[in-house]
């Protein structure tokens, strides 16, 4: 296994794939400035939903977050370029998990992607060619580097596909209901908006995002499938950027393939000058024992994670318990009613309250079907009147529909959610559970009028 890992091999794609790392989380930065998305999620919103415990995580007053993303594509610039590499790698790492972790109405499986991508490539010797570091100091210049460098994006790479597509192998996706709630967003697309809404396209984006995110990693990495999976995965992103408008991600997929080919074919088709390296040189560095620990512990903890929500009571669809860092991408639609009642806890009249007075319209749907989301609404109104010397309590009336399945009541309307302890090892007793009786007498109707 060691000496698998620290086995030299070129280092070709790895340049390239910095180079194309830069130049996407460039973009990935203006691109929230110039598409509004910024102003939208960080400095609109008179407060964000931060992670459960980064609550003191907020974005910075003003218009000054603009300048934080337009540092992070300076960054991402220098990556690109590969001017002091490791500085701006790190840098663009940490704001980038400050950004993820101070908002969440937004939330995409996508964006914790790249924080863990970006992490692994602070410590990628990516910058030893074709980069500026290597020009300033012709010491560091390398056309090698160990086989870890490209294992760890495989493995990385694989993990994020396979539990996609597992998470996919539930009866509301596999009987194209998830999909077809979906396309009816897309029914205004120009061209293909009609497309999109007929029987035979749920089934193949339905069947075809399962097969693909089971098989892509295997028919990569098999010589004789290489090529037809790479023009398949060119497709499948093609298609995804186009249809759901998932950002950066796409594209990064399709980059991922560099490490898939033979190390000679990235060279002669990008770095045609570089010189040929073929040694197949071994050398096991004196800190290979706490790097072999890192590197256990690090994917022990990627498989587990998507794992937690088994441990949670109900359906993790409804309760949405152990959701976040478990790659269940694009799975399931969720729509609801929710209200919020504030009650004075001295003289118990209720204290009417306008959301739009706290919330934007993207953070009100959020706090209408996310229940972490809900209790930290319910907590922030508490904090809220006890500026004003009031004490009050908030009871919540929330109706959840999942898929095309019927509306169902999410939280215990008798319970004060302002003064509930979070417990995140701990399945809340405050949401009710789902009624999955309900569920299936919807299943069948829909089957009924199928048929």
């Amino acid at each position: 296994m060691v000496k698998f890992l620290f086995k030299r091999i070129d280092n070709s794609a790895l340049i390239i794939f910095r180079i194309i790392f830069g130049l996407l989380i460039f973009l990935e930065s203006v691109g929230a400035i110039f598409t509004g998305w910024l102003e939208r999620n960080l400095i609109q919103p008179k407060f964000t939903f931060s992670f459960i415990g980064f609550e003191w995580l907020q974005p910075l007053p003003g218009n000054w977050m603009f300048v934080f993303y337009a540092l992070m594509g300076v960054f991402g610039l220098l990556i690109m370029v590969g001017y002091k590499y490791r500085f701006s790698m790190i840098a663009f790492t940490l704001m980038w998990t400050a950004t993820y972790l101070m908002q969440k109405s937004s939330y995409n499986n996508h964006y914790y992607l790249l924080i863990l991508l970006s992490a692994i490539m602070v410590f990628q010797p990516a910058n030893r060619y074709c980069s500026i570091d290597a020009k300033l100091k012709p010491s560091i210049k390398d056309i090698s580097m160990p086989q870890w460098c490209t294992m760890v994006f495989i493995l990385q790479m694989f993990i994020v596909y396979s539990y996609a597509s597992i998470a996919k192998m539930y009866p509301d996706w596999l009987d194209t209901s998830v999909i077809e709630v979906i396309m009816r967003g897309k029914k205004d697309y120009v061209l293909v908006g009609e497309l999109l809404q007929q029987k035979w396209m749920h089934y193949f984006i339905t069947y075809g995002g399962l097969l693909f995110d089971g098989l892509i990693i295997p028919l990569l990495l098999y010589k004789p499938t290489r090529k037809w999976a790479f023009f398949i995965s060119l497709f499948f992103h093609l298609f995804n950027s186009f249809i759901f408008q998932v950002g950066i991600f796409p594209y990064l997929s399709i980059a991922f393939a560099l490490f898939f080919f033979e190390p000679e074919t990235v060279r002669r088709l990008f770095l045609k000058r570089k010189p040929i390296y073929d040694k197949h040189e071994i050398i096991v560095p004196s800190y290979k024992t706490p790097f072999m620990a890192v590197f256990v512990l690090y994917f022990i903890i990627q498989i587990g994670l998507p794992l937690r929500h088994w441990f949670f009571k109900d359906n993790v669809l409804w309760t949405e318990e152990g959701h976040r860092l478990s790659w269940r991408m694009m799975l399931r639609s969720k729509s609801g009613s929710t209200s919020y009642k504030v009650i004075d806890a001295k003289t118990n009249v209720q204290i009417p309250i306008n959301l739009d007075d706290y919330l934007t319209k993207n953070q009100q749907r959020t706090a209408s079907t996310k229940p972490d989301v809900i209790w930290q609404f319910a907590q922030h109104l508490k904090k809220d009147f006890a500026k004003k010397g009031i004490d009050v309590k908030v009871f919540v009336n929330a109706h959840v529909r999942v898929n095309n399945n019927k509306l169902q009541r999410l939280i215990d309307p008798e319970v004060d959610l302002a003064n509930v302890e979070w417990e995140p090892l701990k399945h809340s007793d405050w949401l009710l559970p789902f009624d999955q009786e309900e569920m299936f007498k919807e299943r069948e109707k829909r089957i009924e009028r199928k048929e």
